[in-house]
């Protein structure tokens, strides 16, 4: 069944408009689920509404992370489900999500940009599961109607908006970046990245972006050499933190207040992605989900902006023998022992992301903190690290 987002843009234009209104009681809450180097983040509109993009990895440790969150923030059912693309660690989850909770609209990028055995089976998977729902296929400039906010779609399909975001602070503005930008060899990045869907998702003043494993090179499409976006005020990292993506032509041109990794010990924290994120105008804090082995004591965050971290015995360890790491400079991504292409196929093992040593890894399931923001109409918004309940608020703009 195909959806008309034209009649449901208009049904919901009074509730999106709520955005708008000055500072109440009521929040746009974020949630950035520990998947270990997977992606899962849940949004929950002021009204209640959902959407979940992402559903980690498979075998059913990532759903329950879900589940949880879910329950805590009273979500009964996933209004919107955007698949950024069909990797393992992003769609790999959704075959068990989908037995246990309601999903009402199914969204992704169409047609496939990688052929694989893995991934045509996911495919079918996932076909079963949207023809008997609401199923669209996201281009560039298409509105999702989450009551309460304004969703955007800037990517999708190796195609990206072209017509900035109206009212959006620097949007269509040249992008000073572009004149610096370096192309990467990106012989070896798996294809379905560069096709992810990526949303810009705006409650009133506050503005934040998600693009999936959206590429390096395809930044540049997308970012020069005017900014169609503008500028946010989180900017949850792309590809997990790895260093095949978050150019300064990105990174440097959305002006993020903060960020959030979406990392594992083992898969981002690249030290190149740390070193643009340090050096992005107007950052104020990076929250990770984990401490990165491959950003060392210099790069990573001080632990309380970390959500998940290793023991002691093990941390000292890896920092006396450091095992080889995922996307260290001048791999191209890609280290000595890093894990299979893509961040794993569809059908591997949970997490994909392999090393030596180490107390966490792709079977593990034990603990796994998550790290919360909420915000507000007026562009304030605090941010949580479950772990030790640590928080930290950022006032409106000025």
């Amino acid at each position: 069944m195909q959806i008309s987002f034209k009649i449901l843009l208009s049904a919901a234009f009074l509730a999106t408009l709520a955005g708008a209104q000055p500072k109440t009681d009521k929040t746009f809450d974020m949630y950035f689920v520990d998947t270990e180097g997977g992606l899962s983040a849940l949004y929950v509109s002021p009204t209640g509404e959902s959407l979940l993009i992402d559903t980690g990895s498979p075998g059913g440790r990532d759903t329950d992370r879900i589940m949880e969150i879910a329950g805590a923030a009273g979500v009964k059912q996933i209004d919107y489900l955007i698949i950024t693309h069909y990797h393992g660690d992003h769609i790999g989850g959704l075959p068990e999500l989908n037995k246990r909770i309601p999903i009402k609209h199914f969204i992704d990028h169409g047609e496939t940009g990688e052929h694989t055995p893995a991934i045509e089976n996911s495919l079918k998977l996932y076909a079963d599961m949207y023809t008997s729902a609401n199923h669209h296929v996201a281009k560039p400039g298409d509105k999702i109607p989450v009551a309460g906010l304004n969703v955007e779609v800037v990517t999708s399909a190796m195609q990206v908006l072209k017509t900035p975001i109206a009212g959006a602070p620097g949007a269509g503005k040249p992008n000073p970046e572009c004149a610096t930008f370096q192309p990467r060899d990106e012989t070896h990045v798996d294809p379905d990245n560069r096709f992810s869907v990526g949303t810009v998702i705006s409650y009133g003043k506050f503005r934040t972006v998600n693009l999936g494993d959206y590429t390096w090179n395809a930044e540049q499409t997308l970012m020069c050499p005017n900014n169609p976006i503008g500028t946010v005020d989180l900017y949850l990292t792309s590809h997990h933190g790895i260093d095949q993506s978050g150019s300064p032509a990105l990174v440097h041109a959305l002006h993020p207040r903060v960020a959030v990794m979406h990392n594992s010990t083992r898969k981002g924290g690249a030290i190149q992605t740390m070193q643009v994120l340090h050096t992005s105008p107007g950052l104020e804090d990076i929250w990770q989900l984990h401490w990165a082995y491959a950003a060392g004591m210099e790069q990573n965050s001080p632990g309380l902006f970390i959500a998940n971290i290793e023991d002691p015995k093990t941390l000292a360890d890896v920092l006396q023998n450091p095992p080889p790491t995922f996307g260290q400079p001048g791999a191209g991504g890609r280290g000595a022992g890093a894990p299979p292409a893509g961040g794993g196929a569809p059908g591997a093992a949970p997490g994909a992301a392999r090393g030596p040593g180490g107390g966490r890894g792709p079977g593990h399931t034990g603990p796994a903190f998550y790290i919360k923001a909420s915000a507000h109409a007026d562009g304030s918004f605090t941010v949580t690290n479950t772990r030790n309940g640590f928080s930290k608020t950022y006032d409106a703009k000025k």
